[in-house]
């Protein structure tokens, strides 16, 4: 079996839906599957041994410049391969803040017109290395590929999968025409598609809605996990602090304000004074202004002396974080559609506190948490106090959560699903 796995890149951001793509790949790969992970935009960055070709195709410089000019539509593909190397990609990372907000929303929707946008000449450089690798099935990492659909179809006469990874909060986000263009857009060429991939039930239902295709047309992969390096074994007592953890993308969507005035609240109360919070997660330039207003108020509540912040690690130095909390909590406002980080701590023997929406309760139903009504500061305080207010609950918490990372949200499991599903698809081809 061949499988030509096009993954976006997040311009140097460590990216769930990279790590996710780069370790499905990797097990893949393990299980002598023949996988090309083919990076666009950007290379990926993951924290496991990266497996993506040394090559980027619709290379963000190119593709904004094309774009932006319909000169750029014609140079010749030597020169674009200047535009394309790596390291020159990777450099858009510190500029990700200072795209305006008529750029991304007319760069998105360029990109869902397919060979009827500016971007035809990226998708024949496509076309023609997938004529020369020939997969016998090709997966596209997020529907915002779905322009692309259709003609990798008929090119290679192969199924095209389409993974939903989150990419309806971006869209969401983008100022008017763009959203709803973009929304008809994907909903053309939604047709297109063999099938779609969700990693929720949830979600699969949401987005089947979004693009207006039939919900059985999605099937649902939960996600899953390498724990190679992580503790695997429940913790034992808790210490005399409390270490309060954040890991996940420092930014308003994750909720950090959230849990900075969860962590206010919890200090007027019984367990105050043994509670400290910890803060990781990648920092892009645009949320800089937001971390400040975080450490602000933190200032004005007299809590600084109590909290630490991390930007940016290696995978040892975040399995090393996560070992050193006792509670993870990332209170996002919006129905979390993956959510790794749970994975993560749930390996590391960290219970989580987590508000009951997206895939969340996926995760918690079969252990390693608890979750609360609503991502609100009050609801999360009274989670974290619940919970570490009764050490035979934290700990058993604890272990169901290691025990669920093995028995459901493993790589192996989930590289055994999506054989099974290409299989499925090849089959009926």
């Amino acid at each position: 079996m061949k499988v030509a796995y096009i993954a976006a890149g997040a311009a140097g951001m460590y990216c769930g839906s990279c790590i996710h793509d780069n370790t499905l790949a990797r097990a893949l790969i393990r299980k002598g599957v023949d996988v090309a992970l083919v990076p666009t935009y950007t290379p990926i960055r993951t924290d496991e041994d990266d497996v993506s070709l040394d090559r980027v195709f619709f290379g963000g410089i190119n593709v904004y410049l094309q774009h932006k000019a319909s000169m750029f539509r014609h140079t010749p593909w030597m020169l674009d391969r200047l535009l394309d190397r790596p390291g020159l990609l990777n450099a858009l990372g510190r500029f990700s803040g200072s795209t305006s907000a008529e750029d991304l929303g007319g760069l998105t929707v360029s990109m869902l017109q397919g060979v009827d946008g500016p971007h035809a000449k990226e998708l024949d450089k496509l076309l023609d290395w997938l004529g020369t690798f020939e997969p016998g099935i090709v997966q596209l990492t997020n529907s915002m590929f779905l322009g692309f659909a259709g003609p990798i179809r008929e090119a290679l006469d192969v199924p095209v999968l389409v993974s939903f990874q989150g990419e309806d909060i971006f869209l969401d986000a983008l100022d008017e025409p763009y959203r709803s263009d973009a929304r008809q857009l994907m909903a053309d060429h939604a047709s297109s598609a063999s099938g779609f991939v969700a990693t929720s039930r949830f979600y699969a239902d949401d987005m089947a809605a979004y693009v207006k295709v039939e919900p059985s047309t999605v099937d649902v992969i939960p996600l899953g996990i390498d724990y190679g390096g992580y503790p695997m074994t429940a913790r034992g007592d808790l210490g005399e602090e409390i270490r309060l953890g954040y890991l996940a993308r420092v930014c308003p969507e994750k909720g950090l304000h959230i849990l900075a005035e969860a962590f206010n609240l919890l200090s007027e109360r019984s367990i105050g004074e043994r509670l400290s919070l910890h803060v990781a997660g990648w920092l892009g330039k645009r949320d800089e202004s937001y971390l400040k207003s975080v450490k602000d108020q933190l200032a004005r509540w007299g809590l600084t002396d109590r909290v630490t912040f991390a930007h940016d690690f290696s995978r040892e130095e975040k399995i090393a974080f996560l070992s050193g909390i006792d509670v993870l909590s990332v209170p996002t406002p919006y129905r979390e559609p993956k959510g790794l980080f749970v994975l993560e701590s749930m390996a590391s023997g960290v219970p989580v506190v987590l508000p009951s929406h997206g895939v969340y309760p996926d995760f918690i139903g079969k252990g390693g948490g608890v979750l609360v009504p609503e991502p609100t500061p009050e609801d999360i305080a009274d989670g974290i106090e619940g919970l570490v207010s009764d050490p035979d609950r934290w700990r058993d918490t604890s272990a169901r959560g290691v025990e669920a990372i093995r028995t459901y949200y493993t790589d192996d499991r989930m590289a055994d699903d999506t054989v099974q599903l290409y299989e499925r698809h090849l089959q009926s081809a």
